[in-house]
């Protein structure tokens, strides 16, 4: 129901094969306080199976633009990001979640090319599915809180129906 969208993967993430595994990043506690997880997820040695699970009964899918890791985001190229934009609305085509999430203006702005897009609910969606640009995790996105993300996050899922 809700798929939430990275940027790429960092090298913690790509080491732990887990999505936002960084120990510093706010997207795991984020989820906690908006009440779109009930249970606590500490993946920064790699997610349990069960809390796989837990998400995949929630209706939560993660994934990113891009597959390659990188220290950080901005080693991206426009066209990674444009490329990963495209294969992104293939798979919401194929797997139907009723709300994407993407987590990061900047990389959304150029991986979709809406140089103007605000944050909140595009106009556009995305592969049928309704489209949010939410905050970006990372502890490199230092003006977001834990709260903050919360809200924006508990939006979106709100949306979905999954809160």
């Amino acid at each position: 129901r809700l798929l939430f969208v990275g940027i790429n993967p960092g090298l913690w993430t790509a080491a732990t094969q887990t999505h936002f595994a960084h120990p510093v990043n706010r997207f795991y506690p984020a989820l906690l306080e908006a009440g779109i997880v009930t249970e606590p997820i500490s993946p920064s040695a790699g997610m349990t199976d069960e809390d796989r699970d837990r998400l995949r009964a929630r209706g939560i899918g993660i994934t990113n633009i891009v597959r390659r890791a990188t220290a950080k985001a901005s080693e991206l190229t426009d066209e990674e990001l444009r490329d990963g934009g495209a294969e992104l609305a293939a798979t919401v085509r194929r797997t139907a979640p009723k709300v994407v999430a993407i987590a990061g203006i900047t990389a959304y702005r150029a991986a979709f090319g809406v140089r103007a897009a605000v944050p909140g609910r595009q106009a556009e969606p995305i592969g049928g599915a309704e489209l949010w640009v939410v905050p970006n995790p990372s502890g490199l996105n230092a003006h977001e809180t834990v709260a903050t993300l919360a809200v924006a996050y508990r939006v979106a899922a709100e949306a979905a129906g999954v809160v």
